[in-house]
């Protein structure tokens, strides 16, 4: 394995010339997280954009649309399963297919099923829209469960030095896999007869067939790449114990899910949309707190194994605060606030751009097809400057263009319909995000420890989401009351402060470079090494595993 280069005070600089960072994308391993990428970036749309466009085709209400997208919140809250898939092999499949290739393959198949279950409902029915939400609520859930393990096999796939190129080309491949299921399946409910003025639940169940096929590249891509060297702590277990630590699982999510119900029926409505969110706020602690009391209870109970459910859930977490400290408060800011500008101002996108008067295949042609292309074009940016200059250097970058790019929008508002304006934003807007998004996942993967990667990688990437989620949940009724300038303008102003959040991090920690940790996983052979730059990731400090 080739000399790393040292980590600078402020964070990881790998300094190689222009030659060198080009040719980094290259490597076998770029090439795998390319495919997986496009595996990953399959669902999301299916959720988000080409849904909330079906949906509003049958004649659904837009507040009721964009509350569609809390169906995706799975995405946030996915640190709270991470650890089983960590922890509990597969039946067959793990001993055939290895740990991650086995998980990987499980939650594609779940992918699949849960959208041919939304491709059998027609939404223009009322008592129907409840068996869609199911079908969403699934595929949240399996999409998240396949970004956790190819967020997992991608860190233990290579060192931090090569992970913005790995990230930036997962970044690529999940904007061609959005390509599909974005543009591709607005150009397919086109052809199969589907528009705003005659809505045709053939051609969107067409569409969502389709969409189910291309997942298959997915499939063959985990059947034919090989499992990663890992090092990360395994918990061997007798069979009954896995059992029992999935049971208390299902438990503490049916708590959640009944809290959730029952509070959501006891708190009053409101017309004001600060009244409703901090509703939604008690609603979602409260149904956290009910999960997390009855997991520890059941736990002191002895259901589970103590260790064990303390090595699965907790040692994670304390690890994060054993190497950062009291400063880790300051990354957990960084890493829930960082995207909240162009996440959701997302969710509003396609309703947007179709209430300022353009057409499905216009939406098609500038955002899904030339906004993916300058996307992807923005992530190998970011991989490069994430090689060139220090980490945060290029997340200021990324942060000041991200807040930027939405007031273009604004701009567009008092010119719709116009093309060369909606193509300017697209192009500035989606350049932005894809920089943003390639240097902030190299980001956190420069903050997972190698021994806890699914967890922790989990927590840091399902806390990036959470907040701009359900904020964005109520972003159709801040525009039915405030109109889309204030709303662009909002979301501009609250990637304001992520700058200084960034200047402090930046200032007063050390993400200290963990090369040494990674097993070399390039193919050519060569020893895995467990020394560490970080004192607190030591042998000596591996956390107890559980005895049967």
């Amino acid at each position: 394995m080739s000399a790393t280069p040292p980590a600078t005070p402020h964070g990881i600089v790998a300094k190689k010339s222009w030659l060198e960072a080009t040719k980094a994308y290259l490597d076998r391993r770029a090439i795998i997280m390319l495919f997986l990428g496009f595996a990953a970036g399959i669902p999301i749309l299916l959720i988000f954009s080409s849904l909330s466009l079906w949906l509003r085709e049958a004649g659904i209400e837009r507040g009721v649309v964009t509350t569609f997208s809390w169906a995706a919140l799975g995405y946030s809250f996915k640190f709270i399963w991470a650890p089983l898939i960590d922890a509990v092999p597969l039946p067959i499949l793990t001993k055939w297919l290895g740990r991650r290739r086995a998980w990987m393959l499980v939650s594609q198949i779940m992918i699949i099923a849960a959208i041919c279950i939304m491709a059998s409902v027609n939404p223009i029915n009322d008592d129907m829209l409840t068996y869609m939400a199911i079908g969403a609520v699934l595929l949240g859930f399996s999409s998240a469960t396949q970004d956790i393990v190819i967020d997992a096999y991608r860190i233990e796939l290579a060192p931090p030095s090569l992970q913005s190129v790995l990230s930036a080309m997962y970044t690529a491949g999940y904007r061609l896999g959005m390509i599909f299921a974005g543009a591709g399946a607005l150009y397919l409910a086109d052809y199969f007869g589907s528009t705003e003025a005659l809505y045709s639940y053939e051609a969107w169940r067409n569409t969502y067939w389709i969409m189910a096929a291309v997942m298959g590249v997915g499939v063959i891509t985990t059947l034919v790449i090989k499992e990663p060297i890992s090092k990360q702590v395994r918990l061997e277990q007798k069979p009954s114990n896995y059992g029992r630590l999935v049971f208390v699982f299902l438990l503490a999510v049916s708590a959640f899910v009944m809290t959730f119900i029952y509070v959501g029926e006891a708190l009053p409505e409101s017309e004001s949309i600060a009244v409703a969110f901090f509703y939604e706020v008690v609603r979602m602690l409260s149904s956290i707190g009910s999960a997390l009391l009855v997991g520890y209870l059941l736990v002191m109970a002895g259901l589970v194994n103590k260790q064990m459910a303390y090595v699965t859930w907790i040692e994670p977490i304390v690890d994060f605060f054993r190497r950062y400290g009291k400063k880790a408060l300051l990354l957990l800011a960084l890493i829930g606030l960082y995207r909240i500008s162009d996440i959701v101002a997302g969710v509003m996108s396609n309703v947007f751009y179709q209430d300022m008067g353009f057409s499905k295949t216009d939406i098609a042609t500038a955002v899904k097809l030339v906004g993916v292309i300058m996307v992807i074009g923005g992530g190998f940016l970011g991989g490069i400057l994430a090689q060139k200059i220090r980490m945060m250097q290029a997340m200021m970058i990324g942060a000041i263009l991200a807040a930027v790019s939405n007031m273009l929008f604004v701009v567009l508002t008092y010119h719709p319909g116009s093309l060369p304006v909606m193509y300017t934003a697209v192009i500035f807007d989606n350049l932005a995000a894809g920089l943003a998004s390639a240097v902030f996942i190299a980001f956190l993967s420069a903050l997972t420890s190698i021994r806890f990667t699914a967890v922790q990688y989990a927590i840091f990437s399902s806390l990036m989401t959470l907040l701009p989620k359900v904020l964005g949940g109520y972003s159709g009724t801040i525009v039915d009351n405030l109109g889309y300038p204030f709303f662009f303008t909002f979301t501009a102003l609250i990637g304001v402060p992520i700058l200084l959040i960034i200047y402090l991090v930046d200032k007063h920690i050390v993400i200290g470079d963990n090369d040494d940790i990674y097993g070399d996983n390039d193919g050519n052979g060569g020893t895995d090494k467990l020394t560490k730059a970080n004192p607190a990731l030591t042998d000596t400090q591996e956390p107890p595993r559980a005895s049967e």
